[in-house]
């Protein structure tokens, strides 16, 4: 199966993990799709906030079953080319058979692509853990969320949310800071699910960002003082140091196959596409 994997960070965004020795954003969803497709799979990742000519000489948008879409540090209300580019993107995709992933930042390209509008969350920041996100009776049943447990926990960071959805859209998933955790759609020949969390990311990843994003953290208030937020970072970075009883509310996050579980049922729901 041939994916597209479409990286929605400008250059200096990405330079910032690497300059820290951590893979980007893109890395990090690379793998993860490596990781846990049960057939073989060819990755191809293009930059369309970096470059206007993003698409690989002698490839075209034809050449793919499936497309993934990872986070972004934009903002998709600013409407700069490094956003627009990716709208546009989004849009022609859609006139092809597309099975489409979206996280977080995909969520919100993909909204806006297909009509819908996206907003700064009125609740704020969140970051690290989305909490006690609970599937509706469309969740339930939908073939993202084969053996995903009814309430999770789910690594995130975002300041953005959809907040008019394209129509006919099934709202999977929701918690107290977003109504809209969860969706999936059909547009023309195309079909998108999207998560406004971040089942790409791993526990230990994101102990570097938090690192990376301490001062963020501790002035939006996501932690209380600075010994709660080492805490968390060090449950994250190592759990099996900790009791169990201390990090039962990390379970669904510290282990991989639980937390990807959403991008492994749909890579594996496409590999005969």
């Amino acid at each position: 199966m041939n994916i597209l994997l479409i990286d929605g960070n400008e250059k200096e965004a990405s330079d910032r993990y690497t300059k820290l020795g951590m893979d980007t954003q893109f890395q990090v969803y690379e793998n993860i799709l490596k990781k846990y497709s049960n057939s073989k799979i060819n990755v191809t990742t293009i930059h369309p906030a970096i470059n206007d000519n993003y698409l690989p000489l002698g490839i075209s948008l034809d050449d793919f079953e499936a497309v993934a879409w990872t986070g972004s540090l934009l903002n998709i209300y600013n409407m700069t080319k490094s956003i627009t580019n990716q709208i546009e993107l989004a849009k022609e995709l859609f006139k092809r058979k597309n099975k489409i992933f979206g996280s977080c930042w995909g969520l919100q390209v993909l909204v806006t692509a297909a009509g819908g509008k996206v907003r700064k969350n009125p609740n704020g920041l969140e970051a690290v853990l989305a909490k006690n996100i609970v599937l509706n009776q469309d969740g339930q049943i939908h073939p993202m969320y084969k053996n995903k447990k009814k309430s999770f926990n789910a690594l995130c960071w975002h300041y953005d949310e959809a907040e008019n959805l394209p129509k006919e859209t099934k709202v999977l998933a929701s918690n107290k800071f977003s109504q809209y955790q969860s969706i999936s759609f059909d547009i023309n020949q195309s079909s998108v699910w999207a998560v406004q969390y971040h089942p790409e990311f791993n526990s230990k990843w994101m102990a570097g960002l938090m690192e990376m994003r301490k001062d963020i953290l501790l002035e939006e208030k996501v932690y209380q003082n600075l010994s709660e937020f080492e805490k968390e970072k060090m449950i994250l970075q190592n759990p099996y140091n900790f009791e169990k009883k201390e990090i039962q509310i990390y379970d669904d996050v510290v282990d991989d196959e639980i937390h990807s579980l959403e991008l492994s049922n749909w890579l594996n729901l496409n590999k005969n596409y």
